[in-house]
């Protein structure tokens, strides 16, 4: 069982930046999958980036692309996304999410963390 602990969300003004961390416990292969998904007050949860923990796949939503990377640091079992130029409708809670097969894509994640609150002022 893989639990998931995410940190780094906090309040920024718009064109700021943001770091977000997901710690891992347990063991993750590197034919896993992880990703970060957000949801805004009134929204449907929306994916934003997954990337395999082998580093070989990664897949960002055109949302976010050109601002958001995704990256992660096996010895750490850590999962990072870097926010850069960051607008009001980023404001969401951000979590982190991981599934046992290497597609990088938006659904079938069966572990998820609890979150983390971004919210970007204009």
């Amino acid at each position: 069982q893989v639990q998931l602990v995410e940190s780094g969300g906090g309040l920024v003004q718009a064109g700021g930046s943001l770091s977000l961390s997901c710690v891992a416990s347990g063991r993750i292969y590197s034919d896993y999958a992880m990703g970060w998904f957000r949801q805004a007050p009134g929204r449907e949860r929306e994916f934003v980036a997954a990337i395999t923990w082998g580093g070989y796949s990664t897949t960002v939503a055109a949302s976010v692309g050109g601002r958001f990377t995704i990256s992660r640091d096996v010895a750490k079992n850590t999962m990072y996304l870097q926010m850069n130029n960051l607008q009001p409708e980023d404001t969401a809670v951000y979590s982190c999410a991981g599934k046992p097969t290497p597609y990088t894509s938006s659904n079938e994640y069966q572990w998820w963390g609890q979150g983390t609150q971004v919210t970007v002022s204009s």
